[in-house]
């Protein structure tokens, strides 16, 4: 018997966020591998162009914008359609009842407020424990976060599962002289380190930027501009599309991952993708995420990170060995399995 999902699917279509990869992700995998599902898409928009039409997904538009959509015009049009599960994200409305399923990524807004504005930290941590609260399960991305979650909400215990994420659909290697081009017709001299962020604090990037300059390497900063002073160790490209993104990761001699704290870490597969070897802080969930394909390192000072960049582009055995666990760990991730996870809590709120 079909279970109708109602899914927030607002992010799908948002460029080079996590959110979008997941959203975009989970539900082509719900509509390919799993027959009892039928999903609804709730959106203020027109409908993401990414997901293919399909007899399973159908698009309901309701008018509206910000926090009044998610409480009241988004829930309400779910209960009219007579969906027996609702999935958003962080924030679930109470008008849900008991059919919620919410997913948390992470809960760094309460590890490390300092990395929030005000008031985005206080609704966050007003409005993420009462919706875990009230939902019926709560989805997060990594065992690491399971624990966060559970150790700032208890109430969650019990009810939060682990649907752990995998490559994004846009990431997709390309033969090495059309990178090459790629990346010279971007202005980028090689050879270079990559980071892609933004400027949030969480994110760390001034640690990415002081390791490189100490150990005398180019610095190429991929994603959202204006966060940092550019000069002759540091290339900021600004946002660029999936093609550029993917020639950047493979030219690239190492990737730095450098955030203070991540509930999984997508730009750590898009580099093993690319077979760029990655250096990593141990911030939340990276660590969990990389297996032994990365180099960890326990500090966050950047005269260790420089010594560690230096040693390995150093050793072109080591770098080579981290290509291939990378690609092997890629392997462990599969929307297939995000997919039947979370639909395996859908019919157990259905059921319910």
């Amino acid at each position: 018997m079909p279970i109708k999902i109602a899914i927030d699917a607002r992010l799908i279509d948002r460029p080079m966020t996590g959110d979008s990869t997941y959203w975009r992700g989970l539900v082509k995998a719900l509509a390919q591998t799993q027959p009892e599902a039928e999903l609804l898409l709730f959106t203020n928009d027109q409908p993401a162009a990414s997901i293919p039409e399909s007899a399973k997904v159908r698009w309901v538009r309701v008018p509206g914008s910000g926090r009044f959509w998610s409480l009241a015009w988004f829930p309400l049009a779910a209960r009219r359609s007579r969906a027996s599960v609702v999935h958003t994200q962080y924030t679930l409305s109470p008008l849900v009842g008991d059919r919620g399923v919410s997913t948390v990524h992470d809960v760094s807004f309460f590890i490390g407020p300092q990395w929030f504005r005000p008031k985005d930290r206080w609704l966050l941590r007003l409005s993420v424990p009462s919706s875990c609260r009230r939902a019926a399960k709560v989805v997060t991305v990594s065992e690491t976060s399971r624990r966060e979650i559970e150790r700032f909400v208890p109430e969650a215990k019990g009810k939060t599962i682990v649907t752990p994420l995998a490559l994004g659909d846009g990431i997709r290697p390309m033969p090495p002289d059309l990178a090459r081009a790629t990346v010279a017709g971007m202005g980028v001299e090689e050879p270079y380190l990559l980071t892609v962020g933004t400027r949030w604090p969480r994110k760390n990037m001034a640690l990415a930027v002081k390791a490189a300059r100490m150990a005398d390497k180019r610095l190429v900063v991929t994603g959202k501009s204006g966060w940092g002073e550019e000069d002759g160790a540091l290339t900021a490209t600004g946002y660029v599309g999936d093609a550029e993104l993917t020639a950047l990761y493979q030219r690239a001699s190492l990737y730095l991952a450098p955030a203070w704290h991540e509930g999984f870490g997508i730009p750590l597969l898009e580099a093993f993708a690319c077979q760029c070897p990655v250096l990593a802080s141990c911030g939340g969930a990276l660590p969990e995420t990389a297996g032994e394909a990365a180099e960890i390192v326990p500090s966050f000072e950047p005269a260790d990170w420089a010594d560690r960049i230096r040693a390995l582009l150093a050793d072109s055995s080591k770098l080579d060995s981290m290509r291939r666990l990378g690609l092997e760990r890629l392997g462990s991730f599969d929307w297939a399995k995000t997919a039947r996870l979370t639909f395996d809590a859908y019919r157990e709120v259905a059921q319910s």
